[in-house]
C-alpha cells in the first residue's frame, strides 16, 4: 500500500475506510462481520481509520476501540466532535463550543482507549460560532497531547483561512467523487495553497457509482439512501448516464466501475486520501485494489467529457442533512 501525506507530516495510506456504516446509516449492523473486515485492513496495509463520535451515536468508536485492544493494531485514528444527535433520531444540532469541544474529545478517547487522536476533525462548522475560539480549543487539546492533528469538515474556503491562521489545520474532509465536485471550484484549491491536506468522503457516492443501484432499488431498513433525493427513481434513472459511462471504462479496463471512480479521485492529487465505506469484505479488497489502477489520458477525457454534458440530479442531503455545509 503506497502512503500519502496530509499536511506536512501526517503519512497515511492512499486509501483509508471509512467506518460510519459498521454502525447505521447503511442497513442493520454486524459486528463480527466489521472486526473481520477491520482485522483485513491491516493485513492490506490500510492504517487509516475514520469515524465519529455521532455513528451510532458512540458505537462506531466503541467497535474501533474494541478491535483495537484485541488485535493490538495501532492504525491512524480520525475521528469528529460537532454534531449532536439523541440515539435513534437522525436529527441533529451542531455544538462548536470550547467546553463541549473536550467533553467529546476526552469521551472519544475513552471509547477508542488511546492516549491520542490522531487526526481530530470539528465534524460540522457552527457559522454562529467564531472559527477561532474553536481553534483555540483545539490547538489547547493538542498541546496537552490529547490529538496530534486538526481537521475540519465541509468547510468553506474562507473560514478555512481564518482557522488556519490561528493554527495549522493538516486536513479537510469534504464530499467529493464523480457526482459531487463542488470542492474543485475553491476549498481545493485553497487547501493547496495553503498546504493542508483533503480527505474526500463518499468517493463512490454512497454507494451509486458502482453500478449496484438504479431507478427503483429497494433498500434495506434503516438505510438512509432511501430518502436522499439523488437516490429517488426519477434522479436515479438520470444519474444512471454517469455510471453507465464507468461501466464502459471499466470492462475496456477489466476492473469495476467503483476501481475506475477511485482511480480517478486518486489520480486528482497525491495530496488527497479518499476513504470509501464499507462492512464488506469483498468490497474492501475491490476498493484496496483500485489503488494499482491508473486511468490514461483517454479514459480521463471521456471522463471529463461525460461530466460536461451529463447532469447530477438531486441535492447531496435531505435539508436536514444538509445543515453546516460550506460553512
Amino acid at each position: 500500500m503506497q502512503h500519502r501525506k496530509l499536511g506536512p507530516d501526517l503519512s497515511v495510506s492512499a486509501i483509508g475506510l471509512g467506518c460510519m456504516g459498521m454502525s447505521e446509516f447503511y442497513g442493520p449492523r454486524d459486528d463480527q462481520e466489521s472486526l473481520a473486515v477491520l482485522g483485513r485492513v491491516v493485513d492490506l496495509g490500510i492504517d487509516f481509520l475514520d469515524t465519529a463520535d455521532m455513528y451510532g451515536p458512540h458505537h462506531n468508536e466503541t467497535l474501533i476501540g474494541r478491535f483495537l485492544a484485541e488485535s493490538g493494531a495501532r492504525p491512524k485514528i480520525a475521528t469528529k466532535f460537532g454534531i449532536v444527535r439523541k440515539p435513534g433520531e437522525y436529527a441533529r444540532s451542531i455544538d462548536n463550543s470550547t467546553e463541549y469541544m473536550r467533553r467529546a474529545c476526552e469521551a472519544s478517547l475513552r471509547r477508542l482507549g488511546v492516549e491520542q487522536i490522531d487526526l481530530y476533525y470539528v465534524h460540522r462548522i457552527d457559522r454562529d460560532h467564531p472559527i477561532e475560539q474553536t481553534m483555540e480549543g483545539l490547538a489547547a487539546l493538542k498541546r496537552e497531547g490529547k490529538i496530534g492533528h486538526i481537521g475540519l469538515c465541509e468547510v468553506s474556503a474562507e473560514t478555512l483561512r481564518r482557522a488556519h491562521a490561528v493554527h495549522p489545520v493538516t486536513a479537510v474532509q469534504t464530499e467529493y467523487s464523480l457526482w459531487t465536485r463542488d470542492v474543485e471550484a475553491d476549498i481545493l484549491p485553497t487547501c493547496r495553497a495553503l498546504g493542508i491536506g483533503f480527505v474526500p468522503y463518499s468517493p463512490l457516492g454512497r454507494g451509486f457509482l458502482t453500478g449496484r443501484f438504479q431507478a427503483g432499488a429497494t433498500f434495506d431498513a434503516g438505510d438512509f439512501r432511501a430518502n436522499l433525493p439523488r437516490f429517488a427513481p426519477d434522479n436515479a434513472a438520470t444519474n444512471d448516464a454517469l455510471v453507465d459511462v464507468l461501466r464502459a471504462i471499466a470492462a475496456a479496463k477489466g476492473c469495476t466501475p467503483a476501481q475506475v471512480a477511485l482511480a480517478w479521485l486518486l489520480g486528482k492529487g497525491d495530496d488527497i486520501v479518499p476513504i470509501p465505506g464499507t462492512k464488506r469484505l469483498k468490497y474492501l479488497e475491490e476498493n484496496i485494489s483500485a489503488a494499482s489502477i491508473k486511468l490514461n489520458l483517454e479514459e480521463n477525457a471521456t471522463l471529463e467529457r461525460a461530466l460536461s454534458r451529463l447532469p447530477v440530479a438531486g441535492d447531496r442531503y435531505t435539508a436536514e442533512g444538509m445543515k453546516g455545509l460550506n460553512a
